[in-house]
């Protein structure tokens, strides 16, 4: 059985594509799965660490002003986090996320577990920027682990030619 970062390898093989990540909550796991794989190079571009606010603004590009008016953990950020990943890499698909991993740090409109995913699309599929946001529950760990596998599995899913 193939794990999830060998599917996504094989479908961005297939397609020629090369993936970067932008990541905060999970600081760079979804890299790592990505990268534990013997030969990534044919296939992931690159990955950014964007743990603070000044981090996504400099390194991918995000508006200071979006963090200001909806919070690093929401929609527009992710959304422009992923976009970031793609104008400064060579990939022609990134992911990203922003989330509350805990234990502390969440608020009543975004408690711990909540996560923002963000997946943009470029060359054939230019202009495709999808989010979703997630709930997972349990400790910081469960939280970033539960991440990096929902983001490979919906990759696969969005990777997947449909009849």
């Amino acid at each position: 059985m193939h794990t999830l970062p060998a599917l996504v390898a094989d479908l961005m093989l297939k397609r020629g594509l090369f993936l970067a990540t932008a990541e905060s909550c999970t600081g760079g796991m979804i890299a790592a799965a990505c990268t534990d794989l013997a030969g990534s190079s044919t296939w992931f571009d690159r990955g950014f660490v964007t743990y603070s606010n000044a981090a996504k603004t400099e390194m991918l590009g995000v508006d200071a002003t979006l963090i200001e008016q909806h919070g690093a953990v929401s929609e527009a950020v992710v959304r422009a986090m992923a976009a970031g990943a793609l104008a400064h890499s060579h990939a022609q698909v990134a992911v990203a996320v922003t989330g509350v991993a805990g234990p502390g740090g969440g608020s009543a409109d975004k408690p711990v577990g909540t996560v923002w995913l963000g997946f943009a699309f470029g060359g054939a599929l230019a202009g495709q920027v999808h989010a979703e946001c997630q709930h997972f529950p349990g400790d910081r760990a469960a939280v970033r682990a539960a991440t990096v596998q929902h983001v490979l599995r919906r990759l696969t899913e969005h990777l997947t030619p449909r009849p």
